[in-house]
């Protein structure tokens, strides 16, 4: 596929929701793990006893950048393949807008779904925002709510 015809595809489908990813389990290992890798080892995510005795959520919860991270295994834009034929390179760009709204306790399940909220063309290739939400699975209010960007290279 060409650059052109990626741009109008996806110019096509400004407003639409263009992914939703399988659930994934946020276990206390991931959660130590991002602990670890951090250094932020706050009682709130780490210690389970007290937690379950202090924390307004009855459990250790995930951490917020923890939920965040998930989102490109989610959307699944660090497969092998190119998400079109043609692009040779997915660049992270960063973040419009980020909110948490929601805690992700311990053994919850998390998913992703994103709307495609801008498509530009820049040099060698096109800038895509994209509207991400990321559900817990049985709560009303989402985990987390951004707006990503990303840079597919031809």
């Amino acid at each position: 596929m060409s650059q052109a015809e990626v741009l109008a595809d996806l110019q096509s489908k400004i407003g639409s929701e263009i992914h939703v990813s399988d659930w994934h389990v946020v276990d206390q290992a991931q959660i130590n793990n991002f602990a670890d890798a951090t250094g932020d080892h706050q009682w709130i995510h780490v210690d389970l006893e007290r937690a379950a005795k202090e924390s307004p959520y009855g459990a250790t919860i995930a951490h917020g950048y923890l939920t965040l991270s998930l989102y490109p295994m989610l959307r699944e834009i660090v497969k092998p393949e190119p998400p079109f034929p043609g692009v040779i390179n997915v660049i992270n760009y960063g973040l419009n807008k980020l909110r948490f709204t929601n805690a992700v306790r311990s053994g919850a399940k998390v998913r992703s779904k994103a709307v495609i909220a801008a498509v530009d063309e820049v040099k060698g290739g096109l800038q895509v925002t994209e509207t991400v939400t990321i559900e817990i699975d049985g709560e009303e209010r989402p985990a987390c709510v951004a707006e990503a960007i990303m840079r597919y290279y031809f």
